[in-house]
This record gives structure tokens, C-alpha cells and sequence, in this order.
């Protein structure tokens, strides 16, 4: 594929730009300030599950009050793995605490250089509202022409909704856009909008473009 035939790159989030560090150390921590001591095995099956109770939820985080709640929830799913007696509403800062965001290597320099080629580019993710903030500490927000986050948008992948906001905010025209993604939601939503696609991680998505 060729960089003249686009005019703007929709990209996904989690799995794309950015990870979690392994959030086991910190929590196996928190959890022992607490009275509770668990094996490290233990703990990441408990993260697992509340991941997997999460990602199918995310679109409910769409304010302040409304992810509180959702974050309580998740938290009670981890405590509940690891039969751990506390109050999953108290623990929520603890968890939160835990991750720690980081970019994929190369993501910034791959930004800036979709940019450079005057590219216009927005974020399509299935998150809560708090990646908005997510995305300024790690001081890529300002990159993007446009944040579309599912629980914002009201629309979450593989719905083309998402991509077609998206576009429709970068005044760009399905034909001249591709996403970069990670998963099966990804490449689906994408193909139903009408974009093109391309595999992640951003940071090499387009090393054989011309």
C-alpha cells in the first residue's frame, strides 16, 4: 500500500500504542498491606478474570459516576477470585494503583511520523472514559485530531458506528482511511466501515508502505 492513498489512520489503544506493566508485584502488595496474602500465580488468575469481566463492559464507564460503579464492580470480580475478605469499593485505588500504562516502544517516533506526511489520525478504542487522561500522561494526546472511546462514542468495535465517527470528525472518507489495530474486532469493524487495515503495533504497521 502506498501513503498517497491515504488521508487519515484511525488507531486502536490497548495492544497498539500501549500496555499494562505486569500489575502483579504491585497488587500482591496492596493486597498484602491489607491483611491478605495470596501466590503470585493466584493473583494474575484473579487480574485475568477481572480483564475478561471488564473488556465486555467498558462502554458503561461513560462518566465519573458511571465508572466508579464499574470499577467497583471489576474489583469485586478480582477479589472474589482470590476469595479475598475486603470491600471491593475500598479497594478500587489500590487496583487502580496497579496499573501502570506504558506506550509500546516506537509508538511516539510512529506518530509523529503519520503526521509528518500530513496524515490526520484519531484514536478508535473499546474503553471507559478515562482514556482521554490516559493518553495525556503519557503525552500522546496531542497527536490526535480526534478521541473516540466507546463509552464516549456510545458505540464500541466491531460496530463500524465508532469508525464512522471517527471519519466523520477527521472529515475523511472510508476509502482513504486505515486502521491499525490488534485484534479480530479491529480488522471486522474496519472492513465494515470501509477502511483498510493494518496489523499492530503501530510502531511497524507501515514499515513496508512507500
Amino acid at each position: 500500500m502506498r501513503f498517497a492513498d491515504v488521508d487519515a489512520v484511525t488507531v486502536d489503544a490497548y495492544g497498539t500504542m500501549l500496555h499494562v506493566r505486569d500489575p502483579v508485584p504491585a497488587l500482591a502488595a496492596a493486597l498484602e498491606r491489607r491483611g491478605v496474602e495470596r501466590p503470585p500465580e493466584a493473583v494474575r488468575a484473579a487480574f485475568l478474570a477481572e480483564v475478561r469481566h471488564y473488556r465486555p463492559r467498558s462502554l458503561r464507564g461513560r462518566d465519573e459516576a458511571s465508572l466508579a460503579e464499574l470499577r467497583r464492580e471489576c474489583v469485586g470480580v478480582f477479589l472474589d477470585a482470590l476469595e479475598a475478605p475486603l470491600d471491593a469499593a475500598a479497594f478500587v485505588p489500590d487496583f487502580m494503583g496497579g496499573l501502570d500504562f506504558e506506550l509500546l516502544p516506537g509508538t511516539a517516533a510512529a506518530l509523529d511520523s503519520l503526521r509528518a506526511r500530513g496524515l490526520s489520525l484519531a484514536v478508535v478504542s473499546n474503553w471507559d472514559c478515562a482514556l482521554p487522561g490516559i493518553l495525556e500522561r503519557l503525552g500522546i494526546a496531542d497527536r490526535f485530531d480526534a478521541l473516540c472511546v466507546s463509552a464516549l462514542v456510545g458505540a464500541e468495535k466491531p460496530d463500524a458506528a465508532i469508525f464512522a465517527e471517527a471519519l466523520r470528525r477527521l472529515g475523511v472518507d472510508a476509502g482513504r482511511a486505515v486502521h491499525v489495530g490488534n485484534d479480530d474486532d479491529d480488522e471486522r469493524g474496519a472492513a465494515a466501515a470501509g477502511l483498510r487495515f493494518a496489523h499492530a503495533p503501530l510502531a511497524t504497521a507501515f514499515r513496508d508502505w512507500s
